[in-house]
């Protein structure tokens, strides 16, 4: 990735979207002017074109342990949530979310409900992951589908997947899985054989990748069916011909991931905890939210006391984060609420999320510009 220009902004809002890394513009750009074909013809721009989109379908598999045939490539994160929830082929009517789903997770199960499904929802403790002691009895009668997301967009908070899916399988072992692993792809381990999902959200934008290009893995070609109709392209779940350039760009994006995966994890994981503590020692009051959970290396979700998150980050220009997700609209309910956090001081919410360039020096200065903007909106002294 290029280096960030020192008079930018420090950049702590990776959740929304990563800038997309050199390695991943490099394999695009031949497929943005020279090189070109439908994937779908049998002459020799149609093979080259083909062979690329197989080779990135096979990087997106090894990333999540999957088999390339398993992998459908999708719009973006958002339709692959929609067709593992409305396009699943389901023994059953019900299906049962968490309580903290991304809006692309429940909005459709809303729509579900609306349409006579019955709609269940885990409850979350008060760290943010779902409580399997709250959720034994909803989890013990069968469902159609499930659908859990892997990291929490906003918390950074990793629910216990593995776990519910085995609950949910001993209940009824036709049931379908999925997990909504957008945030989690490419900054953890991902195996969809150790979580035992049968359906899982993967996100380009979300790890180095461009816009405009996600993945479904689908474990049974027939689990789920596509709601267009074209020329079969993706096993028929998703016909029309593959935008080669994003598909490369995504393959890229997850073998960049693959190459380092542990190492980068480690090293954001320790600037998350520094970020932290310089936090925690210059705002008195300061909620980490999801502390004591299991959460993404990189995300740092905190509620700063006597003003809103909107005026800290109003007040510190030096810094681009979020209140929460760019996905979710403001005023009470959501993930906060349903963790159980006092609206007054969910209102104090700030998402901060690093990334590859990231810095030591970054975090120092995001942690003092942040403090320093606390003390002028609280009109309290750090």
């Amino acid at each position: 990735m290029p280096a960030p220009d020192p008079a930018a902004p420090i950049y702590l809002d990776h959740n929304a979207t990563t800038p997309v890394a050199d390695s991943v513009r490099e394999a695009m750009v031949p497929w943005l002017g020279a090189q070109f074909g439908n994937p779908s013809s049998g002459h020799v721009y149609g093979r080259a074109a083909a062979e690329a989109v197989a080779e990135a379908r096979a990087s997106v598999a090894a990333l999540v342990g999957a088999q390339p045939e398993q992998i459908v490539f999708t719009g973006g994160g958002t339709e692959a949530d929609n067709l593992a929830l409305r396009c699943s082929a389901v023994a059953r009517q019900r299906v049962m979310t968490s309580a903290v789903e991304h809006p692309a997770v429940e909005e459709p199960a809303r729509a579900l409900a609306s349409a006579g499904w019955r709609w269940d929802r885990l409850d979350v403790d008060g760290s943010g992951a779902v409580d399997l002691g709250r959720a034994a009895a909803a989890l013990e009668e069968p469902a159609g589908l499930v659908s859990v997301i892997l990291a929490q967009n906003e918390t950074g908070v990793i629910q216990p997947v593995a776990e519910i899916a085995a609950r949910a399988r001993a209940a009824s072992a036709d049931v379908l899985v999925h997990s909504d692993a957008a945030q989690a792809v490419g900054k953890i381990p991902v195996d969809v054989q150790a979580l035992d999902v049968d359906l899982l959200t993967i996100v380009s934008h979300k790890l180095y990748g461009p816009c405009g290009i996600g993945a479904l893995y689908v474990r049974e070609p027939h689990q789920v069916r596509g709601w267009a109709l074209g020329g079969g392209q993706e096993g028929g779940v998703r016909p029309g011909t593959e935008p080669t350039p994003m598909v490369v760009g995504l393959g890229a994006a997850c073998r960049l991931a693959a190459a380092d995966l542990d190492a980068e994890r480690a090293r954001q994981q320790a600037l998350r905890d520094e970020l932290e503590a310089r936090l925690l020692d210059g705002i008195e009051g300061l909620c980490v939210t999801g502390r004591g959970a299991e959460r993404l290396p990189n995300t740092l979700h905190v509620c700063v006391p006597g003003c809103t998150g909107g005026e800290v980050l109003a007040r510190a220009p030096e810094v681009a984060a979020s209140t929460g997700s760019a996905c979710h609209g403001e005023g009470e309910g959501g993930v906060l609420d349903a963790m159980g956090i006092d609206f007054e001081v969910a209102r104090g919410a700030l998402r901060l999320s690093l990334g590859r360039r990231t810095t030591s020096a970054d975090v120092r200065g995001a942690a003092d510009a942040l403090v320093r903007a606390w003390a002028d909106a609280s009109g309290r002294r750090p």
